[in-house]
């Protein structure tokens, strides 16, 4: 069963394009949008791939279990995958590939099961016009 949807998929997609918006020009997005933003991405990613095997946590906004696999339901799960906000928001759009980030130590990942890489991105492009 996909996990119950806190964020409104329409706000959250709204979030992450104003996310966007502000980090191109430069400026620091309001932390009620980044956490939107967040929870809506993390949410999507959790739908498309369901189950308990890797937790992927984006702090302070928010926490997901994904994958088929062995569950947890104590401590450290056997999969961890971390990051900071701005970090996700670029994975979950596809503008930043996962093992560039692993690499650069922007992600800190630990399990046999911690690659996301084929999992991402999560939120749509965005629609170019002509």
């Amino acid at each position: 069963m996909p996990p119950r949807r806190r964020t409104d998929p329409a706000q959250g997609l709204a979030a992450v394009r104003a996310v966007e918006d502000t980090l191109a020009q430069g400026g620091k997005p309001a932390r009620a949008v980044l956490a939107t933003a967040v929870r809506y991405s993390l949410e999507e990613l959790a739908a498309r791939h369901p189950g308990g095997s890797v937790e992927v946590r984006v702090p302070p906004f928010a926490a997901v279990q994904v994958l088929e696999g062995p569950r947890h339901t104590r401590g450290t799960p056997p999969a961890v995958v971390e990051m900071d906000a701005a970090t996700w928001l670029a994975l979950a759009t596809g503008t930043l590939e996962f093992e560039q980030a692993r690499a650069g130590g922007r992600v800190q990942a630990s399990g046999n099961r911690a690659d996301l890489g084929d999992l991402l991105p999560v939120v749509p492009p965005r629609t170019v016009l002509p």
